[in-house]
Protein backbone atom coordinates (compact mmCIF):
# COMPACT_ATOMS: atom_id res chain seq x y z
CA UNK A 1 0.00 0.00 0.00
CA UNK A 2 3.03 2.24 -0.27
CA UNK A 3 2.37 5.36 -2.27
CA UNK A 4 4.06 8.52 -3.33
CA UNK A 5 1.83 11.51 -2.84
CA UNK A 6 1.56 14.14 -5.52
CA UNK A 7 0.67 17.80 -5.34
CA UNK A 8 -2.39 17.51 -7.60
CA UNK A 9 -4.79 16.95 -4.69
CA UNK A 10 -4.76 17.00 -0.90
CA UNK A 11 -3.09 14.06 0.87
CA UNK A 12 -6.29 13.15 2.74
CA UNK A 13 -8.08 12.74 -0.61
CA UNK A 14 -5.24 10.53 -1.85
CA UNK A 15 -5.52 8.39 1.30
CA UNK A 16 -9.25 7.93 0.62
CA UNK A 17 -8.50 7.02 -3.00
CA UNK A 18 -5.92 4.43 -1.91
CA UNK A 19 -8.50 2.76 0.32
CA UNK A 20 -11.06 2.91 -2.50
CA UNK A 21 -8.55 1.31 -4.89
CA UNK A 22 -7.90 -1.48 -2.39
CA UNK A 23 -11.64 -2.12 -2.14
CA UNK A 24 -12.18 -2.11 -5.91
CA UNK A 25 -9.11 -4.35 -6.44
CA UNK A 26 -10.35 -6.82 -3.81
CA UNK A 27 -7.41 -6.23 -1.46
CA UNK A 28 -9.95 -5.08 1.15
CA UNK A 29 -13.05 -7.24 1.12
CA UNK A 30 -16.45 -6.20 2.40
CA UNK A 31 -16.57 -6.35 6.20
CA UNK A 32 -12.75 -6.40 6.35
CA UNK A 33 -11.06 -4.12 8.85
CA UNK A 34 -9.04 -1.29 7.34
CA UNK A 35 -5.79 -0.02 8.84
CA UNK A 36 -6.21 2.49 11.63
CA UNK A 37 -5.55 6.17 11.07
CA UNK A 38 -2.43 5.80 13.23
CA UNK A 39 -1.23 2.95 11.00
CA UNK A 40 -1.85 5.05 7.88
CA UNK A 41 -0.05 7.98 9.49
CA UNK A 42 2.99 5.92 10.53
CA UNK A 43 3.23 4.06 7.23
CA UNK A 44 2.93 7.18 5.05
CA UNK A 45 4.69 9.49 7.51
CA UNK A 46 1.80 11.93 7.66
CA UNK A 47 -0.12 13.62 10.43
CA UNK A 48 -2.73 11.29 12.01
CA UNK A 49 -5.34 14.04 11.58
CA UNK A 50 -4.70 13.98 7.81
CA UNK A 51 -5.12 10.20 7.72
CA UNK A 52 -8.30 10.48 9.80
CA UNK A 53 -9.71 13.09 7.45
CA UNK A 54 -9.21 10.73 4.48
CA UNK A 55 -10.79 7.78 6.27
CA UNK A 56 -13.68 9.94 7.48
CA UNK A 57 -14.45 10.94 3.88
CA UNK A 58 -15.20 7.27 3.24
CA UNK A 59 -17.21 6.95 6.45
CA UNK A 60 -19.30 9.99 5.47
CA UNK A 61 -19.78 8.39 2.06
CA UNK A 62 -20.97 5.06 3.50
CA UNK A 63 -17.99 3.13 2.12
CA UNK A 64 -16.54 2.48 5.58
CA UNK A 65 -18.22 2.25 8.96
CA UNK A 66 -16.96 2.46 12.52
CA UNK A 67 -17.24 -0.24 15.15
CA UNK A 68 -16.75 1.64 18.37
CA UNK A 69 -13.59 0.56 20.13
CA UNK A 70 -12.62 -1.84 17.35
CA UNK A 71 -11.91 0.19 14.20
CA UNK A 72 -13.08 0.91 10.68
CA UNK A 73 -14.57 -1.70 8.36
CA UNK A 74 -15.55 -1.91 4.71
CA UNK A 75 -19.32 -1.63 4.35
CA UNK A 76 -21.34 -4.32 2.64
CA UNK A 77 -21.93 -3.24 -0.96
CA UNK A 78 -19.02 -0.77 -0.92
CA UNK A 79 -17.27 -2.35 -3.89
CA UNK A 80 -20.41 -2.25 -6.03
CA UNK A 81 -20.96 1.42 -5.14
CA UNK A 82 -17.37 2.32 -5.99
CA UNK A 83 -17.38 0.35 -9.25
CA UNK A 84 -20.65 2.04 -10.26
CA UNK A 85 -19.21 5.48 -9.56
CA UNK A 86 -16.03 4.71 -11.42
CA UNK A 87 -17.93 3.44 -14.44
CA UNK A 88 -19.91 6.68 -14.54
CA UNK A 89 -16.69 8.68 -14.14
CA UNK A 90 -15.11 6.61 -16.93
CA UNK A 91 -18.04 7.41 -19.18
CA UNK A 92 -17.81 11.14 -18.46
CA UNK A 93 -14.02 11.40 -18.65
CA UNK A 94 -13.28 9.08 -21.55
CA UNK A 95 -16.29 7.81 -23.49
CA UNK A 96 -18.09 11.13 -23.97
CA UNK A 97 -14.96 12.95 -25.19
CA UNK A 98 -14.13 9.96 -27.42
CA UNK A 99 -17.61 10.02 -28.95
CA UNK A 100 -17.46 13.80 -29.50
CA UNK A 101 -14.10 13.52 -31.25
CA UNK A 102 -15.35 10.61 -33.35
CA UNK A 103 -18.32 12.73 -34.49
CA UNK A 104 -15.98 15.59 -35.41
CA UNK A 105 -13.90 13.21 -37.50
CA UNK A 106 -16.92 11.62 -39.17
CA UNK A 107 -16.23 8.23 -37.61
CA UNK A 108 -19.42 6.21 -37.68
CA UNK A 109 -20.66 4.11 -34.78
CA UNK A 110 -19.71 0.84 -36.45
CA UNK A 111 -16.21 2.15 -37.21
CA UNK A 112 -15.74 3.31 -33.63
CA UNK A 113 -16.96 -0.05 -32.33
CA UNK A 114 -14.50 -1.82 -34.65
CA UNK A 115 -11.66 0.38 -33.36
CA UNK A 116 -12.55 -0.41 -29.75
CA UNK A 117 -12.79 -4.11 -30.52
CA UNK A 118 -9.40 -4.02 -32.25
CA UNK A 119 -7.83 -2.31 -29.22
CA UNK A 120 -9.44 -4.79 -26.84
CA UNK A 121 -8.18 -7.69 -28.96
CA UNK A 122 -4.68 -6.18 -29.12
CA UNK A 123 -4.71 -5.72 -25.34
CA UNK A 124 -5.68 -9.35 -24.82
CA UNK A 125 -2.96 -10.50 -27.21
CA UNK A 126 -0.39 -8.30 -25.43
CA UNK A 127 -1.47 -9.68 -22.05
CA UNK A 128 -1.06 -13.23 -23.30
CA UNK A 129 2.53 -12.65 -24.44
CA UNK A 130 3.56 -10.28 -21.69
CA UNK A 131 4.68 -7.72 -24.28
CA UNK A 132 3.46 -4.34 -25.30
CA UNK A 133 3.29 -2.81 -28.73
CA UNK A 134 6.47 -1.12 -29.67
CA UNK A 135 8.49 -3.09 -27.11
CA UNK A 136 11.60 -4.80 -28.36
Amino acid sequence: MSAVFDDSKPIFVQIAQMVENDIVDGVLAEEAQVPSTNEFAAFHRINPATAAKGVNLLVDDGILYKKRGIGMFVATGARAVLVGRRREDFYEQFVRPLAREARKLGIERSQLAAMLTREADDGLADAGTGTKKGAS
